[in-house]
């Protein structure tokens, strides 16, 4: 792809950030229904209208491409959606405080995953056989997603946490939105910079799966990173929009297990059968169409603040599976 194309992605993606935090954003405030609502048909609509842009432009399968690239990416930032629950919850995060540590963070993420997009597609042009270990990577990871749903484990192990505690004077309580601020002349980061570092150190976990994934449907840096880019850039505004309905979505993690299983055994199988665009996006549609139809039919009686899915990711990073015993947990 052309740098001139790249830098107007990169500039466009600026911008929006821009307009976000600078237009919507100056005073920080809890972020209502209508308004996350809002934000997510409009990222979602700007994704949708890239994939048009780009059929016009390069064909039916680069726009495909993007799109399956696109659908992964969406369906496993879920995943980050139920560990911000947590996390949010285990900190006592004020909610007028939230967006500013997930805008931060994916900020961060953007930049960590267009890193880790470059070196997976490099992995893959310098030694073929890696598409095996991404594969063999994908099942292992489904197989642990579809296995540990459920399981707990305490936010305070986490060693991101643990190491920031031990080596960062932090205060208390919060300071506002302020990541930092002087205490005695001294300064000293707030609970709100030990939040905004799980947040990116998790996104770091997840990308280790999510890329991968993509990477199964395209090696076209430009398409991976784009799709990345307008899914993450709308999971702000998608958390805020299901944070308060999590516990509905049953049967949500066998959908993601079976999406990266189903991409693991295309890279197992790229050099003995050729799975065409369109029935990839189709398997990967129908997959999270029926997961997500038969969790909300499937709730009959109401659930008390419990999610019964965290994704596998979660226990790698050491992070809590229940909401419920997050919230009761004192983060200092």
């Amino acid at each position: 792809m052309p740098i001139a194309v790249w830098i107007g992605f990169l500039v466009f993606v600026v911008a929006m950030l821009m307009v976000d935090l600078f237009a919507f954003q100056r005073e920080a405030h809890a972020v209502d229904t209508r308004e996350a609502a809002i934000w997510t048909g409009i990222w979602v609509t700007l994704g949708l209208s890239f994939a048009v842009v780009l059929w016009i432009w390069k064909g039916g399968d680069v726009a495909g491409q993007y799109l399956a690239g696109y659908l992964i990416e969406k369906s496993l930032s879920v995943d980050n959606i139920f560990v911000f629950a947590v996390l949010f919850g285990y900190f006592k995060v004020p909610a007028e405080y939230r967006h500013r540590v997930l805008f931060w963070g994916i900020f961060g993420a953007l930049v960590l995953r267009f890193i880790f997009i470059f070196a997976g597609v490099a992995l893959l042009e310098l030694f073929h056989p890696m598409i095996f270990v991404f594969g063999a990577f994908l099942l292992w990871t489904a197989w642990k997603m579809w296995r540990h749903s459920g399981a707990e484990v305490d936010p305070s192990d986490n060693p991101v946490l643990r190491l920031t505690r031990r080596f960062v004077p932090m205060t208390t309580d919060y300071h506002g939105a302020h990541l930092f601020t002087r205490i005695d002349g001294r300064l000293m980061a707030t609970p709100l910079f030990a939040v905004l570092l799980m947040v990116e150190s998790t996104d770091v976990v997840f990308a280790v799966d999510s890329i991968p994934a993509v990477l199964a449907v395209t090696t076209d840096t430009f398409l991976v990173f784009t799709s990345n880019a307008f899914a993450i850039l709308g999971l702000r505004a998608m958390y805020f929009l299901l944070e308060g309905s999590l516990d509905k979505f049953r049967h949500l993690s066998t959908g993601l297990a079976l999406v990266l299983a189903v991409v693991g055994t295309k890279m197992l199988l790229t050099d003995i059968v050729h799975v065409p665009i369109w029935l990839s996006l189709i398997l990967i549609g129908g997959i999270l169409t029926v997961s997500i139809v038969a969790s909300l039919v499937g709730e009959t009686e109401p659930v008390e603040a419990e999610i019964s899915h965290v994704p596998a990711a979660g226990a790698f990073s050491g992070l809590t599976r229940r909401r419920k015993r997050s919230e009761d947990a004192d983060p200092e």
